[in-house]
């Protein structure tokens, strides 16, 4: 654990945020009892908002429409597989990470954060990885905020499928669009107070106030939050964070609104690269518990800023104008040591360390981006027209300086250190040298434009065409000696995307799609500062393509939705690298399979939210090396033939909420090259709510019922004696008790 002197130094921050959040609430609650008439009882009032708090969470599980403005047809009409997982059932789960959010959602999985890319932020869609296809708000989020928490999140989009259309560049297995939590027009607060083994403290507020006399329906929001908490199963791993967001809607007319939001989170984490690994499996001696890192070293700093501008405009019931802007900035400061290890030269059951130790990152990423979109409804030669089009310009820039600590093998002992105790702690000399300093620069033009087209009463037409302009530039300085690498890249592509829908019933749709999306050599500059170097610049992008044939249906007056789609996901042209070390665009990727999936009310009282996908994947091509070979015929790395992910509740008399999920991986390949094999696992979870009176309700979430050690995360890479690879279990079993107090 972190020296107590760190810690201290961060109380004065937490005190600061839970004496602003006590602020808040009495002096809106102030507000609240001033604005009552003097001859209104309290007790009316009180029941009055629960009421409103109330038909928040009775939009339960079932969505009807996406956020953005781009999907022309509500989600029922729209030929694609998209899953959104939902306030109601993020607050059930208490799901706190956009990770625990997406395991809600089958056939995607997480591989272990490299290079300070954030342990677990790894994300792969369809068995391709979607990690420069983040969304919030339908704004690109390349600069990688909302990660760690959801305090300000509504709900989460996952769009599946090639899908450049809707995200640009990249999205080869899908997107993911967060939505973020916007003024209302009625007057709430929410206080969240929680308490969880592993020192789980939690404190929030989601609190909204009309702003009478000022404009036109114009309203105001706060959210807050501080958080702490030792990772489950991984005791030695600690968490803190605090954020706010407010966010102020003025009605400057009845037809023009101007949103602003502002977003900061303050993150403090000690990093978890977790245990050493072959094959998949953790090394013989070594416990899922066990600290690889040096906690005296290793850090995780991140400040994320984040600042929204959102105009929209209504000239007539058929024609609207929405212009997005934002500005945003991560500042992070991470060192991490691998946990890999070297078992050569050494008593058997000692290692040395492998791979990065004590290796650091200062990063600042910036991103501008403007979005406009237009939407309008008209006919034409007989012919009802749902239109969307759009431009979007974004500039991201990315500046990192490397460094290390001068840990190496001559300072590690010669007989190296016991698996089984790990020292967790750096003791030797520290000689801090920065290794190198990298900028990068991407800036993305695109123009769009989707349409859903009424053919007859039972045939939709649904199109969309968008045309992007990126232009990349790399700088390396090399340190000490002060050599200077300097790359250039650009692109321009089309994608696209058609689906023709059939109505068989008022309540049925069965429809089939066609889209692409591509891959840039660019693709990570802003992310991550690599992508290109000197046998890739010139490589053009790489390309995808999909089929799916699928169904929708709407149950029981609408409340429960099921979904079945079949797909094919083609990756026409990889990119490799050749014997000589030259890159080629000589792979060929396919992954097809069936999603199903079950949404909303079962009955009034019983929720489920349940998907199910079916993936087979293959290297069709690969480079022709010995490793390429290998690979032919291969699985996609990490791409679990059979996934499984449900939450139900159901609320009985009494005010009583009961809750179960389940979630079930197959196994599925460590890596690409290799037949070694992640395990399978299923893992419960449950839930007990209690309304305890109109204004107060507890909650007891159990995670990991029967504490499954599970691996979630994995390096796609088999390892050797001379360096393992690394395995990243999930939490081990927890327990949280949530108040939330409401009026």
């Amino acid at each position: 654990m972190r020296a107590s002197s760190v810690k201290a130094a961060r109380l004065p921050q937490r005190q600061l945020l839970a004496t602003a959040i006590g602020l808040t609430v009495a002096s809106w609650a102030a507000v609240a009892v001033a604005e009552q008439a003097p001859s209104q009882p309290a007790k009316r009032a009180v029941e009055l908002d629960s009421v409103t708090v109330t038909g928040t969470q009775a939009e339960g599980y079932k969505t009807s429409t996406s956020a953005s403005p781009k999907y022309t047809a509500p989600l029922l009409d729209t030929p694609q597989t998209i899953s959104v997982v939902p306030q109601k059932v993020i607050e059930e789960q208490q799901a706190l990470s956009l990770r625990q959010v997406l395991s809600n959602v089958s056939g995607i999985t997480f591989t272990a954060g490299e290079g300070g890319g954030g342990s677990g932020d790894s994300i792969n869609i369809r068995g391709f990885g979607a990690n420069a296809n983040m969304q919030i708000d339908g704004l690109r989020d390349s600069t990688q905020t909302n990660r760690t928490d959801t305090f300000n999140i509504e709900a989460v989009e996952v769009i599946k499928g090639p899908n450049s259309v809707f995200g640009g560049s990249g999205t080869t297995g899908g997107s993911i669009n967060q939505v973020t939590k916007q003024p209302l027009g009625r007057d709430f607060t929410r206080i969240g107070g929680s308490l969880g083994t592993d020192n789980y403290h939690r404190l929030t507020l989601d609190s909204n106030q009309t702003l009478d006399g000022v404009g036109t329906d114009s309203a105001m929001r706060l959210n807050l939050m501080l958080h702490e908490n030792d990772v489950p199963g991984r005791d030695k791993i600690d968490r803190e964070r605090w954020g706010f967001a407010p966010s102020l809607a003025l009605g400057l007319s009845d037809d023009t609104r101007l949103t602003l939001s502002y977003f900061h989170q303050s993150d403090d984490i000690l990093p978890d690269y977790g245990v050493p690994a072959r094959d998949g499996k953790k090394l013989a001696g070594v416990d899922r518990d066990d600290y690889f890192g040096f906690s005296n070293l290793d850090k995780d700093e991140i400040e994320t800023d984040s600042f929204t501008v959102k105009l929209e405009h209504r000239f007539n019931d058929s024609l609207s104008l929405q212009n997005l802007t934002r500005y945003s900035q991560i500042d992070r400061n991470t060192v991490i040591s691998a946990s890999h290890a070297n078992t050569t030269g050494v008593p058997a059951g000692n290692y040395k360390p492998a791979g990065p130790q004590a290796y650091g990152r200062d990063v600042n990423s910036e991103l501008w981006i403007n979005q406009t979109n237009l939407s309008a409804d008209f006919d034409t030669f007989g012919l009802a027209h749902s239109l969307a089009a759009g431009v979007e310009i974004s500039r991201e820039d990315y500046e990192r300086v490397t460094y290390n600590h001068g840990l190496g093998a001559a300072l590690y002992p010669a007989d190296g250190y016991e698996l089984g105790n790990p020292p967790g702690y750096w003791s030797g000399p520290i000689n801090k040298t920065r290794t190198a300093d990298t900028s990068t620069q991407l800036e993305n033009q695109a123009l769009y434009v989707f349409d859903t087209v009424a053919l007859a009463p039972e045939w939709d037409l649904n199109l969309g065409l968008r045309y992007d302009w990126i232009d990349g530039e790399y700088k390396n300085v090399a340190l000490p000696a002060g050599t200077l690498t300097k790359l250039d890249t650009r692109d321009e592509m089309f994608s696209g995307r058609v689906g023709l829908v059939y109505k068989p019933a008022e309540n049925g749709r069965i429809y089939v799609a066609y889209g692409t999306s591509f891959n840039p050599t660019a693709e990570f500059l802003a992310t991550t500062g690599s992508g290109i170097n000197e046998n890739t610049a010139d490589l053009s992008p790489e390309k995808n393509k999909t089929w799916e044939l699928g169904t929708k249906w709407e149950l029981f007056d609408r409340r429960l939705e099921l979904d079945a789609a079949v797909f094919r996901v083609e990756k026409s042209n990889a990119r490799e690298t050749m014997a000589d070390g030259s890159s080629q665009l000589a792979g060929e990727q396919r992954v097809q399979g069936v999603e199903l999936g079950v949404t909303g009310h079962i009955t009034e009282q019983w929720d489920v939210f349940a998907n199910y996908t079916f993936l087979d994947s293959e290297t069709l091509k690969a480079a022709d090396t010995a490793a390429g070979i290998a690979r032919e015929g291969q699985a996609l790395a990490n791409t679990p033939p059979r996934s499984f992910n449900l939450w139900t509740s159901y609320e009985l008399p009494a005010g009583w909420t009961l809750g179960y999920g389940a979630r079930y991986v197959s196994e599925r390949n460590v890596s690409t090259s290799s037949r070694a094999k992640l395990d399978a696992y299923w893992l419960h979870n449950a839930m007990v709510g209690y309304q305890l009176s109109n204004n107060l309700e507890l909650q007891l979430n159990l995670n990991n019922l029967f504490d499954q050690d599970y691996v979630e995360r994995v390096r796609q890479t088999p390892g050797t004696d001379a360096r393992s690879s690394a395995i990243e279990y999930g939490d081990g079993r927890s327990a949280v008790l949530s108040a939330t107090y409401s009026f």
